[in-house]
């Protein structure tokens, strides 16, 4: 199956992140990695507007796939890039019926976990499966803060309750992406055949601030 690293050269967040040394190592290097020892993984490669990405992701062993200046922007959509990346693959080299989709930003994603996103997505043989982790606490306690500082519901849940009392909710943390290509040329991540992979708290970093990656960097430390 093909998988597709997404690795744009700009970020706001933290500035050159995807190359950025983790515990020695470039941050893309972990994803490029992690999909290397994937048992389901046939063909890897990195979409990327920056040299450097790209002469790193070379060095990783991935396909490098220069992508177009209107696919580089902030404005720009993921699901385009994706989309533009099958069609050079259908062009150059040949058409994949599904894809793996593996952010940079997700560093503590496993071989493992691709392996066993892929098999729940064949096994329902679903449209997509996306992975996913325990928001630890209601949604319903969140609220937009306006300009003056005062509340404003984002839902319309007033009843109090204990935390333990609400059912447990789940939120996406980037790590795996796996579509049925058709289904993605529709432009939507899920439908009523969409599944969850679940993943645990301490390999769902996606690492956006700096805060994000000295967490990634802790649980590298300390991974047993």
């Amino acid at each position: 199956m093909l998988a597709i690293i997404p690795a744009r050269g700009g970020s706001k967040g933290l500035p050159r992140k995807n190359v950025k040394p983790l515990a020695g190592k470039p941050l893309i290097g972990y994803t490029i990695e992690a999909a290397k020892k994937s048992k389901m993984v046939t063909r890897i490669i990195v979409s990327t507007d920056d040299e450097e990405t790209a002469e790193i992701a070379t060095q990783y062993g991935a396909v490098v796939n220069l992508r177009p200046s209107h696919l580089a922007t902030d404005s720009a959509l993921a699901i385009d890039t994706y989309l533009y990346v099958m069609d050079e693959e259908k062009r150059t080299y040949k058409e994949h019926e599904s894809i793996i989709v593996l952010l940079p930003t997700c560093p503590l994603r496993t071989a493992e976990d691709i392996d066993e996103a892929v098999l729940l997505f064949k096994s329902k043989s679903a449209d997509s499966v996306i992975s996913y982790t325990e928001e630890e606490h209601p949604i319903f306690w969140h609220k937009y803060v306006e300009s003056d500082l005062r509340f404003k519901d984002v839902w319309n849940e007033n009843e109090l309750k204990n935390r333990q009392d609400y059912k447990k909710t789940y939120f996406p943390n980037g790590a795996i992406y796996v579509f049925r290509s058709n289904f993605l040329k529709s432009k939507r991540y899920y439908s009523e055949n969409s599944f969850a992979y679940l993943m645990p708290k301490n390999r769902s970093v996606d690492i956006d601030t700096i805060q994000d990656f000295e967490l990634a960097a802790y649980y590298l430390k300390n991974a047993t």
